[in-house]
């Protein structure tokens, strides 16, 4: 039986190791936190840092295979257990260009991958000398996510928001919709795709609101897209699955905004709506095993169930058992104890074949389930 270790132990960890428990294999967790959502579902789990050297070191010189779930992990560590012979999927070098988005920013120029124009800010003081390239969006180069390290400066007056470090300067697009897809590369070279998803925004958080699947772009949208995102990830040489997150300009131009070399968010609803989930997938890729079918089932809508404004502490979810009743509506619920503003505590996929209904659904989701504290 093989031995795989998962760095980091949030939600992405938690399904993970859901779906390893149909393989044959024994699972390894790296975390800090010993009440981290994937703790408990692990044969091993081992506390310690994972952007630690020696942590990560240790945690892996023995394992057959090592994977991630979340970027900021030691690349040093890794590129180390990768030349003693341990496979690290994806490879040390996607995380070395990814986790840094001036290097990603410049991956895609290279590569002629078409991107939204950019320029890089070392400093606020370069940022205000940018006037010209106003209005953008200043990203942190390292360190940011889930809308965290990231500001529209629309103006001059936007100029203190910006970060005092290195960053990219990026050309704010005019974005028809957001897509994104999924692309599982095995450890031959062999590709599966999973059909776009179209992405909703809580403008407000700056995180994903509710996501469909398949995405409503006309079909010569739809194959530039696949196109896009296959050079992206063909172009990293490496096993893994990949998040290609994509813009759809009102003429029709399809741009790369970021990829993610792992299990993601816009992933999430092919646990109940595609034969082989995102993560069923990665447990492929990582035992040598024949790539999944993609193909969906139904199609779905998914959205994010995230704390409520105004409260921490325990956390309590009002209106659950209510919509427990709905038909087809799947609650994965990510077993954080605690809640706060705008943290994601869990996720809901409803499948069917009409749209209005997955639409409706999702709606009465989101207005009837609150992640509230009694603290």
């Amino acid at each position: 039986m093989q031995k795989v270790g998962i760095l980091g132990g949030g939600q992405l960890g938690r399904m993970l190791l859901q779906a390893a428990a149909n393989y044959p294999v024994e699972t390894y967790v790296l975390e800090n936190d010993a009440h981290a959502p994937a703790a408990h579902l692990c044969h091993h789990f081992i506390q310690g840092d994972i952007r630690d050297y020696d942590a990560v070191y240790n945690f892996g010189k023995d394992l057959d295979a090592i994977t991630i779930e979340i970027e900021n992990v030691n690349v040093d560590a890794l590129e180390a257990l990768e030349k003693e012979g341990v496979k690290v999927i994806p490879h040390p070098s996607v995380l070395r260009t990814i986790r840094n988005k001036a290097s990603q920013k410049k991956y895609y120029t290279d590569h002629q991958i078409p991107t939204a124009s950019y320029l890089l800010t070392h400093n606020i003081q370069e940022l205000a000398e940018q006037r010209a390239f106003f209005p953008a969006v200043h990203k942190i180069a390292e360190g940011g996510y889930d809308g965290r390290g990231v500001q529209i400066i629309n103006d001059e007056a936007d100029v203190p928001k910006g970060f005092d470090t290195l960053s990219v300067l990026e050309k704010l697009v005019d974005v028809e919709k957001e897509i994104a897809m999924m692309i599982a590369v095995g450890q031959s070279g062999e590709i599966a795709i999973y059909p776009a998803v179209q992405m909703v925004f809580d403008k407000t958080l700056n995180l994903l609101d509710f996501q469909l699947c398949p995405a409503d772009i006309e079909e010569k949208t739809y194959w530039k897209a696949e196109a896009i995102a296959l050079t992206t990830v063909k172009n990293f040489n490496s096993p893994g699955i990949f998040a290609v997150e994509l813009f759809v300009t009102p003429g029709g131009e399809v741009l790369v905004n970021e990829t993610a070399p792992r299990v993601h968010n816009s992933g999430h609803h092919t646990i109940e709506a595609h034969y082989s989930s995102q993560f069923d997938m990665v447990w492929r890729i990582l035992l040598n095993y024949p790539l999944g079918n993609t193909e969906a089932v139904l199609p779905s809508v998914m959205l994010n169930i995230i704390g409520k404004e105004g409260y921490s502490g325990d956390a309590v979810y009002e209106g659950l058992e209510e919509l427990l009743k709905i038909e087809n509506a799947f609650f994965h619920l990510y077993g954080k104890r605690q809640t706060k503003p705008g943290r994601k505590m869990g996720h809901v996929t409803i499948i069917s074949k009409e749209k209005t209904d997955l639409l409706h659904k999702a709606n009465k989701i989101k207005h009837g389930l609150s992640v509230i504290s009694r603290n």
